[in-house]
């Protein structure tokens, strides 16, 4: 039984199909890149997965539960977690503070929910921002910080939009290292990403989306040579 399986999820407003029959799967500690050119459908497909939108047909499972239509919360509780484009913090609060919001949805005893939270900070090398307001950090340390906050909740799936998005070489490569670590924890990682260099090399699958559909889903080294993918992304010419 796959961890995360998705039958024919398609999600439209009114006249407008964001997304049309898509189908895959996603196995416990699995890194799946999900592509595709802008105004695809993949930020729309995570909210489905994630509880923000129910899907207009189809199914998703998560280890063969039905978890598509529930809200949020009951998606998080069943063992999503979800980083957004923008990372979202609460700038006001510190470091710690931000990740212990996400731990209390497991652990109500907040001695324990504070030491949960400084591991997962250590786990994404910000522990030394501890005690330092989230608003002082740099975009790519409040990504990271977004994740801790979704690791704290204990995921067995961690949806993660664009986390790569904007930044320099060197802090991709820190981003890198830290989805190999939820890897090894056993954390199943779904990743919408454009920064392909980035996610290509890690991924085990990547999902192709375009105009809405699946049109490609396979190993890297193969998708990447799928003449309809090189054609969603360049064009006939």
């Amino acid at each position: 039984m796959s961890l995360l399986e998705l039958q024919s999820v398609s999600k439209r407003f009114g006249g407008l199909t964001a997304n049309q029959d898509v189908s895959f799967s996603l196995e416990k500690g699995q890194i799946v890149g999900l592509i595709g050119p802008n105004g695809a459908g993949k930020t729309t497909l995570f909210n489905c997965v994630a509880g923000y939108f129910p899907p207009s047909a189809g199914s998703i499972t998560l280890e063969g539960q039905p978890i598509a239509g529930l809200p949020p919360e009951a998606c998080a509780r069943a063992g999503v977690g979800r980083t957004f484009q923008i990372a979202r913090t609460f700038t006001s609060m510190t470091a710690a503070e931000n990740v212990l919001s996400g731990a209390l949805l497991r652990e109500r005893k907040l001695r324990k929910a504070r030491e949960a939270a400084m591991r997962w900070l250590a786990f994404v090398n910000l522990d030394r921002f501890a005690d330092k307001p989230s608003g002082s950090m740099t975009i790519s340390e409040q990504r990271r910080l977004a994740v801790a906050r979704a690791l704290a909740t204990e995921p067995k799936l961690l949806l993660m939009d664009e986390v790569m998005a904007g930044l320099n070489p060197s802090e991709v490569r820190e981003t890198v290292d830290v989805v190999l670590k939820i890897r090894d924890q056993g954390i199943a990682c779904l990743i919408v990403e454009h920064v392909l260099e980035g996610i290509m090399p890690i991924a085990d699958k990547i999902v192709v989306l375009d105009r809405g559909a699946k049109i490609a889903e396979g190993p890297p080294a193969e998708v990447s040579r799928d003449p309809a993918v090189i054609h969603a992304y360049l064009g006939d010419e």
